[in-house]
């Protein structure tokens, strides 16, 4: 509110000053002083040539204060961020270039071209070529960077290589979620409605036969693994990610890797990239020892909207593999008492013939 009230007392002094100054030169007119008009002329014939100058190296050092922070400032960590940048950076020159070029001419116009008694008005209505040029020209401009948008948003799209890592993430308000098949390689089905977070249950698996609901038990769930707010990607191996909401609509924002994909409610989406490089080898190229792959929602969500993020992990695959190793599935978190590490080991009877108890246990 603050804030607010600043600018806004800011805007009223410009307007304050800019009345008087206009209440000024209209007085001096009114008393027949053409002379006083004329020095205004040109007082802000010469501010046009300041602004411009002065606007110009504002831009310059604002960009030379502000590119490192960008994400831009270093190489796009996934073989398809390439692309993205790529395409960034042609968009930026082209608009730079017009950008500088139409604001030197538009200042320089209003300083040359201010009012003289000695210069006859030229009425210049219309223009048939310049219409046309400055109509096609951007019009074709602007179709061949949709159309390089497009080829770039279907490849991310399209069907990701068949070695390529399947994950599966569900926003919530306000977190995320990862699933990963298990040894089976296969995502057990799910069912909203028996969605049940005390039960351990926060992606609805069908675990269990469901008269109600007319379900039927899915073995491709006991194994699959559910984590919440990090994910680990292998390095150098694409990644697909099946995106999900289990409420409002999200979006799955990743920024250093220069793609984002809704996740909206019952309508899955898709996309995958392949990381370049690990999580460890961006905070050396960072200098950042605190640098992490952020996933962040880019869709306003509710209340807490500003926290849910989720952390990117990249690693090496013998880090993953070492990683993966220790994950237990989440239907061992559902059902403890089916958790082999938590099988109380059977002590044979005094006297009982070891052998016939083993096999008993078995």
């Amino acid at each position: 509110m603050s804030m607010f009230f600043t600018i806004a007392v800011i805007v009223l002094v410009f307007l304050v000053i800019f009345q008087i100054a206009k209440a000024s030169e209209y007085v001096s007119i009114l008393k027949g002083d053409e002379n006083a008009k004329a020095q205004s002329n040109k007082i802000n014939g010469f501010l046009m040539i300041v602004f411009l100058v002065l606007g110009l190296v504002g831009v310059y050092l604002c960009n030379k204060a502000l590119f490192p922070k960008t994400l831009l400032a270093h190489e796009s960590p996934s073989v398809q961020g390439e692309k993205v940048d790529s395409m960034l950076w042609v968009t930026l020159i082209i608009t730079g270039i017009v950008f500088i070029i139409t604001q030197i001419l538009l200042f320089w116009f209003s300083y040359k071209y201010q009012e003289n008694p000695k210069r006859k008005v030229f009425f210049f209505p219309h223009n048939n070529t310049m219409e046309l040029v400055w109509t096609v020209v951007p019009a074709i401009t602007l179709t061949v960077l949709v159309v390089i948008g497009l080829r770039n948003w279907f490849s991310f799209t399209s069907e990701a290589p068949k070695d390529a890592l399947v994950v599966e993430i569900t926003g919530k308000q306000f977190g995320w979620m990862f699933r990963y098949p298990g040894k089976d390689n296969i995502f057990g089905k799910k069912y909203f409605r028996v969605i049940n977070d005390a039960q351990s249950n926060p992606l609805g698996q069908i675990w269990a036969d469901n008269a109600q609901y007319n379900l039927k038990a899915d073995p491709a769930n006991f194994d699959d693994i559910v984590l919440s707010q990090t994910v680990y990607l292998v390095k150098g191996k694409p990644a697909k990610f099946i995106i999900n909401s289990r409420d409002v609509i999200h979006d799955v924002g990743l920024p250093q890797f220069r793609m984002k994909m809704d996740a909206v409610p019952g309508t899955p989406t898709t996309l995958w990239f392949t990381p370049k490089f690990t999580t460890k080898e961006m905070k050396e190229k960072t200098g950042n020892p605190d640098f992490v792959y952020e996933i962040s929602c880019d869709q306003m969500c509710g209340n807490g909207h500003y926290s849910m993020k989720g952390v990117i992990e990249v690693v090496t695959q013998e880090e993953y593999d070492l990683w993966m190793a220790k994950q237990k599935p989440n239907y061992y978190a559902a059902f403890p008492d089916k958790d082999p590490a938590n099988q109380k080991p059977v002590t044979p009877a005094a006297g009982a013939d070891s052998t016939k108890t083993l096999a008993a246990a078995k």
